[in-house]
């Protein structure tokens, strides 16, 4: 199975470009995150018509949104709620192999990195910590967790740590609770752990960047973890920074990973 994971900011205005993904990279199952379109508007007719015909989806206007594409059947899917907000930040669905998907796009966080005087920052971590409590009290077997986490946690996931750790997606309480979740959650980071510890990757270049690719100043908000049991079935993964060139781009790009078993 190949998966892939791609916060597309706005299916609608960019799907040329995900079907051009799902044609090259001949993923299985593709997750979406930053949809920003309504159920009845999603583009569900063309991903059926390119091959990709199973889906779960779940979208508000202009705003969050995540979406499953799938070749093959699916088992079962549905959500959860998360820190008391029905704000389409999470669905899941099942494999008829029985491998659960989920599919998050957490939420950013805003500027400033101080619960008490940002309530984004605030919604950020009750987020994190919420599936920390879940996945700890439902460890994940033969699950996948995927999407945009908006929260680079290692040194190696940003261009300058040093010059990052006051803002927003490096800060040490959201490093920390990232790793905790990964911990306590029962996960493991498939993308570190193929690419190993010294390397640098990145998934997200900012647009006011004037020109991205020759100041490379990115961050890996992106991830895919896979619970233990699948580990070992990791062959591949691949970060298509190519995507980030394209004509009118999201600014981050695909996550793709090839699962054996």
């Amino acid at each position: 199975m190949k998966l892939a994971t791609w916060n597309i900011n706005s299916v609608r205005l960019r799907l040329d470009l995900v079907l051009d993904f799902l044609k090259t990279s001949d993923a299985d199952i593709l997750c979406l995150q930053e949809t920003k379109t309504q159920d009845h508007a999603f583009p569900a007719a063309a991903f059926a018509d390119a091959g990709w015909p199973h889906q779960a989806i779940r979208g508000e206007k202009s705003y969050n949104g995540v979406a499953i594409l799938s070749r093959q059947p699916l088992a079962g899917s549905g959500h959860i709620d998360w820190a008391g907000r029905a704000d389409c930040r999470h669905v899941w669905a099942q494999t008829e192999s029985g491998i659960k998907i989920h599919n998050f796009y957490v939420p950013a966080g805003g500027d400033v990195p101080d619960p008490n005087e940002n309530p984004k920052f605030a919604h950020k971590l009750q987020f994190i910590d919420e599936m920390t409590r879940y996945f700890a009290a439902h460890p994940p077997q033969a699950e996948i967790l995927v999407g945009d986490l908006n929260i680079a946690p290692l040194a190696m996931d940003v261009w300058s740590s040093k010059q990052l750790l006051k803002i927003v997606s490096h800060t040490p309480v959201e490093t920390d609770g990232l790793k905790r979740l990964m911990a306590e959650g029962g996960w493991h980071d498939a993308v570190r752990g193929h690419f190993g510890a010294e390397a640098k990757i990145y998934s997200w270049w900012s647009y006011r960047a004037r020109d991205w690719a020759a100041s490379d100043r990115g961050r890996r908000l992106d991830h895919i973890w896979v619970s233990h049991d699948l580990a070992g079935q990791v062959q591949k993964v691949d970060i298509h920074r190519s995507y980030r060139g394209a004509e009118k781009p999201s600014d981050h790009v695909p996550i793709s990973l090839d699962l054996t078993g």
